[in-house]
């Protein structure tokens, strides 16, 4: 995406979804008719006509949500689009073109998104933060029940037309009307936990909400307002007479003024959102430190202290088979900052076991065997050499990387933007003469390429690739939402 661009349009067009019928010719998409830049949209063409016509013109891509705007379009450089509907399915976008020297700055300027793209940003900010508590004057915006969120605008009554626009819905400018109310404008969503942006256009005037005291740059010289949408509520029972409770933990770098908690009917209680994984938390009551008395799950922190743990999302298993005569075992990883007195590990049937609950992603390991570190013995996947050598747990494959035709290599790798080039990077395994690593990525871009015995190549079974600074290239991959 060309985030920088000197043109951006962020006009926004109905799409079904349904296959296009009539005539299709990407050439007659965009002409030059008295002086004037034309593009010809039709909301019934397909994803793949959408990307073919992006590529033809240079476009990033095109929208293809929301409703038609048939209003101009005005960003920071005051370039104005004008909008014509043609039928019940075309409309025209045309401008006057920039001037630059004897020429005409070609339109491969304008940058239009595309539905995957508007979800995939969403999804990524959504999921950006690892905890998030909102700061509001008044309740402007209020969760009414476990996914449900209601925005409320007050005032305006004499304004025509209102529209929430936000991450929520890729920044649509009309796919979310609100409606008027006896004391303002009021619209209820339904969200997913997490991070969230918006603002208000009000009668095509983009408004923040005065009432929300957490914001960010908008990169327009403005500030989008921020939401979380939360999923987890802190209880502390009892102590009537403290004066101060605060809650801190491993998600927010055990802050111990940030997160105060709120008296509440003989309780303490603070809500708000936390990223999927497991916590590491504790009260400050009155500077005094304590456990959560409610919560039996407490581990060391290997400093003669021990926490309360929560966990959010779906529970997996550490194993480690024999070693049935270690007195202690414990894992460490880049997920608990490496402790090794902080995970012990349980004895089973025929060896040990660690219930715990990480977030999607790729997580690197090893067993701590009364002191003594060493890989997992039973897992393949693995990266780095020697001692420096660590175990790969990939939680939620999404992807599958595969390399034919190399079966006679000793040793094969992967590298790439996903692990910050790493050499070797990530050892795959050779199965059915085909190496092969699960791996699982959030949505965006990749670069990548292959180690074959210390010999760096792209990936042979993918035609996408793009250059790089040795000249060698470098395989890119797309991971949709």
């Amino acid at each position: 995406m060309k985030i920088n661009s000197t043109w951006i349009l962020s006009f926004l067009l109905l799409f079904s979804g349904l296959a296009a019928h009539g005539q299709y010719d990407p050439k007659k998409v965009c002409r030059i008719e008295e002086g004037r830049l034309v593009f010809t949209l039709d909301q019934r063409w397909t994803q793949s006509q959408r990307r073919e016509v992006a590529r033809m013109y240079d476009l990033d891509s095109l929208v293809m949500a929301g409703a038609f705007a048939l209003w101009p379009v005005i960003r920071e450089n005051h370039d104005t689009w004008t909008t014509r509907k043609l039928d019940a399915n075309r409309f025209e976008l045309s401008k006057e073109p920039v001037k630059k020297g004897p020429g005409i700055e070609r339109p491969g300027k304008i940058f239009l998104l595309d539905d995957d793209l508007v979800d995939m940003k969403t999804n990524l900010e959504r999921e950006s933060v690892p905890f998030g508590v909102n700061r509001f004057t008044r309740n402007t915006v209020q969760q009414i029940s476990p996914g449900k969120v209601r925005f409320y605008l007050p005032g305006h009554l004499k304004a025509r037309a209102v529209f929430l626009s936000g991450s929520f819905n890729g920044w649509a400018t009309l796919k979310t009307p609100m409606k008027p109310c006896d004391s303002g404008w009021m619209v209820t969503l339904n969200m997913l936990p997490g991070k969230y942006t918006y603002k208000y256009i009000i009668d095509g005037k983009w408004v923040g909400d005065s009432y929300n005291k957490l914001g960010e740059d908008d990169t327009y010289h403005g500030v989008n307002n921020v939401f979380f949408c939360y999923n987890y509520k802190f209880v502390l029972n009892g102590f009537n007479k403290a004066r101060k409770v605060i809650i801190t933990g491993s998600f927010n770098n055990w802050n111990k003024t940030e997160l105060r908690m709120v008296p509440f009917r003989g309780s303490w209680l603070l809500s708000m959102y936390l990223r999927e994984g497991t916590h590491a938390y504790k009260f400050i009551v009155d500077n005094q430190w304590i456990l959560d008395p409610a919560n039996k799950v407490t581990r060391p922190d290997g400093k003669g202290n021990r926490n309360s743990f929560l966990s959010i999302g779906d529970t997996m298993y550490f194993r480690l088979n024999g070693f049935q005569d270690a007195g202690k075992i414990a894992v460490a990883g880049n997920f608990n900052g490496w402790n090794p007195a902080e995970l012990f590990m349980e004895k089973s049937a025929g060896g040990w076991q660690l219930p715990y609950v990480l977030a999607a992603g790729n997580y690197e390991y090893k067993f701590v065997a009364d002191g003594k570190w060493m890989t997992d013995p039973a897992n393949p996947f693995k990266t780095g050499e020697g001692e420096q050598a660590n175990s790969v747990l990939v939680v939620k494959p999404n992807h599958l990387f595969k390399l034919e035709r190399h079966s006679d290599a000793k040793k094969v790798s992967l590298s790439g933007s996903f692990n910050g080039w790493s050499k070797p990077g990530y050892h795959m395994v050779l199965q059915d003469g085909v190496w092969s690593l699960p791996v699982s990525l959030k949505p965006g871009k990749y670069t990548y390429k292959f180690l074959v015995d210390s010999k760096w190549i792209i990936d042979p079974g993918n035609e996408l690739w793009e250059d790089n600074e040795y000249g060698t290239g470098n395989s890119v991959l797309w991971i949709e939402p």
